[in-house]
């Protein structure tokens, strides 16, 4: 008996292992966009106008948002119809592909589709890995696996900002190995792509839910089925206050960081930040933050709480970032973009929840869609803040307007939902 317990959770120690390498070339490919947009577009366009380059990057970022929105709906039906492992596996192979594919297009047409489907491949990893750990570790100690996952996944943005800005070293071996001369965007999706490929190596000895291959047996049970989540009320509700709980993370994360060299970093009288390095510090932060939100949630044993306890902490910084900050140095506000990664490090926490408000049969679904919602929700904050500075609002008020509503609606949704730290998962939900 104990040589078969200790056999079940050495596989669950190598599940864990991959769930996180897997969230760690995610979140690289997710950031590395960003990171590479201009150079990328600066070789592709050449002649363009700086204008249409930049509104090219939007259309790119809205293209790989929409294949994420798209693969969330795809992967989690899958994961609930299927097996969890075929979408974490599926999910890694298809993004693996679409980044060493990206190194070698040449046209905007072709960038676009690329990141369509780098989207649909990105937006199953997580919701899968989660779901997986969720249901195979003991119910009191599976926030300690989620926590790993995203704490060293969110290493995966540093490692892009790195490769993204020094990758000449890596070019010059791939010139001596191939002959072929690479620009320093293509050897970061390269980069990318081998992670990916390589990771899928590591498959061998991993386990499906027991959970899920019990709901499998029964032909009864109702698998995957979008019904059970948006036509039915209880689960609706449900689902929508795990979004709202989400999107503050994307708040900071997608219009703060992201445009710290466009406003914020002016707005503060900084003009030469980098967007790359804010948003590197910005997810250290985000993995220290986790960390330390899954340890405090072991130790309350709650996860209501820490979710509180962080978005209080968020709604002190960006007052204090957008209003009390002007002036200082470049150092500082690199150090601002750390705290409010780690202010926003309840990612684990977030997703988590999303997996155990639902049964067996839908639970891959919900924690699949509800993570790329809220990701899909930075097209959302960035055009109410460009609405509001076009109605003439300051940028400090405009973001202030568009956080105090997000916030909001955050604080009451996880006061809403029902604590669910050491929630038995076992169960499945039944048709109305």
């Amino acid at each position: 008996m104990k040589a078969e317990l200790d056999h079940q959770n050495r596989k669950i120690v190598i599940l864990v292992i991959v769930a996180a390498l897997g969230y760690f070339v995610d979140i690289y490919d997710l950031v590395l966009f960003g990171v590479v947009k201009a150079e990328s577009l600066n070789q592709i366009m050449h002649g363009a106008s700086e204008e249409l380059k930049a509104s090219t990057g939007k259309y790119l970022f809205n293209m790989q948002m929409l294949g994420m929105l798209i693969g969330g709906l795809i992967w989690g039906v899958i994961g609930d119809k299927k097996g969890r492992l075929k979408v974490l596996f599926g999910s890694i192979l298809l993004y693996s592909i679409a980044n060493i594919v990206n190194a070698f297009v040449t046209d905007v047409t072709t960038y676009s589709i690329v990141r369509v489907i780098a989207g649909i491949g990105l937006a199953g990893e997580l919701g899968a890995g989660i779901t997986l750990v969720s249901e195979m570790m003991s119910k009191e100690k599976r926030g300690y696996g989620t926590m790993i996952i995203v704490t060293f996944g969110a290493l995966g943005a540093v490692a892009a900002s790195l490769v993204g800005s020094e990758g000449t070293l890596i070019a010059g071996f791939l010139n001596q190995l191939t002959g072929i001369s690479f620009a320093n965007w293509q050897v970061a999706y390269i980069v990318g792509g081998v992670m990916g490929l390589v990771l899928l190596l590591l498959r061998v000895g991993t386990i499906e839910s027991s959970f899920f291959k019990q709901a499998k047996a029964d032909n009864l049970i109702k698998k995957g089925d979008l019904k059970l989540i948006f036509f039915n009320r209880a689960n609706l509700i449900k689902y929508i206050h795990c979004i709202l709980i989400g999107i503050p993370i994307w708040y900071i994360i997608g219009l703060l960081i992201m445009n710290s060299k466009d406003n914020f970093g002016p707005l503060l009288g900084i003009q030469d930040i980098e967007n790359g390095k804010a948003v590197m510090f910005a997810y250290i932060g985000l993995s220290f933050g986790d960390l330390l939100s899954g340890i405090l949630s072991q130790i309350l044993k709650s996860r209501k709480i820490v979710v509180f306890i962080y978005l209080g902490f968020t709604s002190i910084l960006t007052i204090l970032f957008l209003f009390f900050s002007s002036g200082i140095s470049k150092e500082s506000y690199y150090i601002f973009c750390f705290l409010l990664g780690t202010g926003t490090g309840y990612w684990a926490i977030f997703v988590t929840i999303a997996a155990e408000q639902f049964g067996t049969n839908i639970r891959s679904t919900a924690a699949n869609t509800i993570p790329n919602f809220v990701r899909g929700s930075v097209n959302i904050i960035v055009l109410l803040f460009t609405f509001l500075v076009s109605q003439s609002i300051s940028d400090d008020w405009s973001a202030l307007i568009v956080g105090v509503i997000f916030l909001g609606l955050a604080f009451y949704s996880i006061s809403r939902l029902k604590e669910t730290f050491g929630k038995d998962l076992n169960y499945i939900e039944e048709c109305i």
